[in-house]
């Protein structure tokens, strides 16, 4: 027996060095890292974050975002870089203003490597981006990892991807009208819950055109799953609370038991506080918001008001954080303080930074680290997930993933609503939808 293994040894070692033998030469280890492309040197690589942050309408808005990108370098650096090299981050303040954001995005194209967590809401043009030159004066573009677009000229350019949602089919888009993709899974969660009466307050933002098509998308698809609107608006993140009042007024005289806000967190506040002026119990509605509404400090300030708030998230809560170590080291490295639903999607584009370019290195050596290859590696993204914190998305053809995931605020805390089981999400195929896009006129 001892001497079949020792065959079998020979038999293994012989096979390895015919293969080696009649492969190209893979790139070595002692390659030295060199000036590859703009932002990258021997021994750094640059990247820009834009993200809006100081504003008169949502001080701090993006500010999270721009807290992960920070802290994914820092993971990434810790954990021997990228190449041989550092990552060094420069942040640009687009400040909920086009002509900030532009400004952002020429500077960059002039310094770093890629853009990543991009995070503003006022993209009027990717001209700047696709136009960018490299190192070589070609019109390759800056990469642009994007966090969170809701400009369909972002979500559909050639150099940028997403590591989360976007609401419309790309191919699509020279369309009237185009095709709409969302998920549909925690629309149909409670109108299975409420025995196919759900029916309440679907409400949106009306403060960027983008935000508003993306609203009105959000309750298309609300409805299309099964939600009656017994009231149906757009409101301002800059509202009072006496905006809501008639809101509220309606779901008394119809006696709503759902309620959806695509909006900032405190216009959920703000509906929750009109609510319960107006003697609705907290518990005779569905009241459900999206991700914004994922922000432990600013719910704790609000007391007792978001109690039973319904959160639909396609991240995994950070109260598991010890059942998935991305999340974990997430909150480690932004720190905990500063991580909020906005930086996870941070962190998730320097996690894809980090992917892409550690399979282009592979490929390539340390020298293959220009922009084209990571543009090139982006479009090539599939079943991203960042570790399995995130829902899993394919990036690289831009469709958008059907897992989420259903958490509350309750006792001032977070819990799992649905699925169950910790570090899960409902992935069923079923759950994204398409459809014509709404008019937003």
């Amino acid at each position: 027996m001892r001497g079949v293994c020792k065959a079998s040894a020979v038999a293994v070692v012989v096979v390895s060095l015919i293969v080696a033998l009649s492969s190209p030469a893979a790139p070595q280890s002692s390659d030295k890292p060199a000036a590859s492309d703009v932002g990258v040197t021997a021994d750094t690589i640059r990247i820009g974050v834009v993200a809006d942050v100081d504003n008169p309408f949502v001080p701090g808005l993006f500010k999270g975002a721009r807290d992960a990108v920070i802290g994914g370098a820092k993971y990434i650096n810790a954990n021997g870089g990228i190449a041989g090299r550092k990552l060094v981050v420069d942040f640009y303040d687009s400040k909920l203003n086009a002509n900030e954001t532009r400004n952002a995005f020429i500077e960059a194209c002039d310094k770093d490597f890629a853009l990543v967590g991009t995070t503003a809401l006022f993209v009027t043009s990717v001209d700047d981006l696709e136009n960018c030159k490299d190192s070589k004066g070609q019109a390759t573009g800056i990469p642009d990892i994007a966090g969170i677009t809701t400009s369909l000229a972002q979500a559909c350019s050639r150099v940028s991807y997403s590591t989360t949602l976007i609401q419309v089919v790309c191919d699509t888009l020279s369309k009237d009208p185009p095709t709409q993709q969302d998920n549909d899974g925690a629309y149909k969660y409670y109108v299975n819950k409420l025995k196919g009466n759900a029916h309440g307050a679907l409400l949106f933002s009306n403060d960027t055109a983008d935000a508003r098509r993306e609203g009105i998308a959000n309750l298309v698809t609300a409805k299309k799953a099964g939600v009656k609107a017994d009231v149906e608006q757009g409101l301002s993140a800059r509202d009072p609370q006496s905006a809501f009042t008639p809101v509220v007024q309606k779901m008394k005289q119809d006696n709503s038991n759902f309620s959806y806000l695509a909006m900032a967190l405190n216009s959920a506040v703000q509906l929750r506080q009109e609510a319960a002026l107006q003697g609705i119990p907290n518990d005779k509605v569905v009241w459900m918001c999206a991700s914004p509404c994922y922000d432990r400090k600013a719910m704790v300030q609000e007391g007792t008001t978001m109690d039973g708030e319904q959160i639909t998230l396609s991240f995994l809560p950070f109260e598991e954080a010890s059942q998935n170590k991305s999340l974990a080291n997430f909150l480690k490295y932004t720190g905990r303080d500063k991580a909020d639903g906005f930086g996870v999607w941070g962190w998730a584009s320097a996690i894809a930074l980090q992917q892409v370019l550690g399979d282009v290195v592979k490929k390539g050596g340390v020298n293959a680290v220009t922009r084209a290859n990571l543009i090139a590696g982006l479009k090539n993204l599939h079943d991203f997930s960042a570790g399995g914190m995130v829902a899993t998305t394919d990036v690289g053809n831009k469709i958008n993933s059907p897992c989420f995931m259903l958490a509350q605020w309750k006792d001032g805390k977070y819990t799992r609503v649905h699925p169950t089981k910790k570090a899960t999400f409902d992935c069923k195929k079923s759950n994204r939808v398409t459809f014509p896009a709404p008019a937003s006129g």
